[in-house]
């Protein structure tokens, strides 16, 4: 059984492995400020940033983890409560999140995850599928903002 200490661990580092991938903002300890896309994050918090914002001098960078004095997600994550939210304004009453299974039940028939409209069938799950990707396509739409 793993103890308070280690599990609290291992929740960090899961957390933080969210962020690969994401546009960040990594402040260093002497107040210098990267921007980029985190490519890369190891347990003592050394990252690599790619797709660098503001610097001309570098495509790539290495930060040592003992320089990072806060990492921040500037893009926002696939939210399914917020997806949830929105289908429920369509199918008031009949939108159930079950974020344990990280999915959306709508009507007891349609299941909707990261993934999509992965079960059901119909012009309610027709309907669902094309929020599903108007939400996507807003979050991608977001996402390929640059960073002020």
């Amino acid at each position: 059984m793993l103890g308070l200490s280690s599990l609290a661990s291992r929740r960090y580092f899961e957390e933080l492995t969210t962020l690969i991938g994401k546009k960040v903002e990594v402040e260093c300890s002497d107040g210098k400020v990267y921007k980029g896309n985190l490519l890369a994050i190891s347990e003592t918090l050394n990252v690599v940033l790619g797709d660098m914002i503001d610097q001309a001098e570098a495509y790539k960078v290495v930060i040592s983890g003992s320089r990072i004095r806060e990492i921040r997600l500037v893009q926002r994550l696939f939210d399914l409560k917020e997806l949830s939210e929105r289908i429920a304004r369509v199918f008031p009453g009949n939108v159930v999140l079950r974020e344990d299974i990280g999915a959306i039940l709508v009507m007891n028939r349609i299941k909707v995850t990261e993934a999509g409209v992965v079960e059901g069938s119909g012009p309610a799950a027709d309907k669902v599928r094309r929020m599903y990707e108007e939400y996507v396509r807003e979050m991608r739409e977001a996402r390929e903002k640059p960073i002020p």
